[in-house]
């Protein structure tokens, strides 16, 4: 077992902090759009979404009827969300939650969720990626699926322009994740291209890597 690096663990939170409280607080946050395609058909039930944000994802599903929890490293980000969805009228839908996910990992409901979401869950900051969405998958219930989106090209605006990254497609990220094929299913592998906006407001393309992994049984 990895021992968390708890100064690197306090520099993300401080890092993430810091990026949210410089950004203006959102009232209307969009959900992604790779969450509605998939999600928009699933009866509601207990969902948990990793890397929370500004709460688009998060608002959405609760406003579906679905109980959420939403965590994020960023208190700011955590802090925002709870007193968004209860101005909105879905603080008893939603609970928000920091949490490092290197070092601590939020508890489900009795059972399980039905539904675990982690949408471009990158960091410049250490980060066991692949532990963290094993966890996820294993904390689903019979049923249940795991989302993962991931960028799949470098948008101009993206904090990481390294000519050299390389993206790992949907199937490696599943074969990292290195789950049982007698409990997990992938029912989605591909990477879609869509039109994006930056924060400026300028456009372009980008392509997504998406991944659900559905859990068929108990382990």
């Amino acid at each position: 077992m990895n021992t968390p690096d708890t100064t690197d663990t306090t520099d993300a939170r401080a890092s993430w902090d810091g990026i949210y409280a410089a950004r203006p607080v959102a009232t209307d946050p969009r959900p992604n759009v790779r969450l509605t395609e998939t999600v928009a058909d699933l009866p509601p039930g207990d969902a948990l979404e990793l890397g929370c944000g500004e709460g688009g994802d998060t608002l959405w599903l609760a406003r579906q009827g679905w109980r959420v929890t939403a965590v994020d490293v960023s208190a700011v980000a955590v802090e925002r969300l709870t007193t968004l969805a209860r101005s909105l009228g879905l603080g008893d839908r939603v609970t928000a939650e920091r949490h490092d996910l290197g070092a601590s990992f939020p508890e489900g409901p009795e059972g399980g969720f039905d539904l675990v979401t982690a949408h471009y869950l990158h960091t410049p900051h250490a980060l066991d990626r692949a532990t963290a969405l094993r966890r996820a998958a294993h904390a689903l219930r019979p049923g249940g699926r795991l989302l993962v989106v991931d960028h799949g090209s470098t948008a101009p605006w993206s904090w990481n322009q390294d000519p050299d990254a390389y993206y790992p497609s949907p199937q490696e990220v599943a074969d990292g994740i290195g789950l049982d094929p007698a409990a997990w299913t992938v029912e989605r592998a591909d990477a879609p291209r869509r039109t994006a906006t930056g924060p400026d407001g300028t456009t372009a393309e980008v392509t997504d890597h998406v991944l659900v992994v559905r859990r068929t049984a108990a382990a």
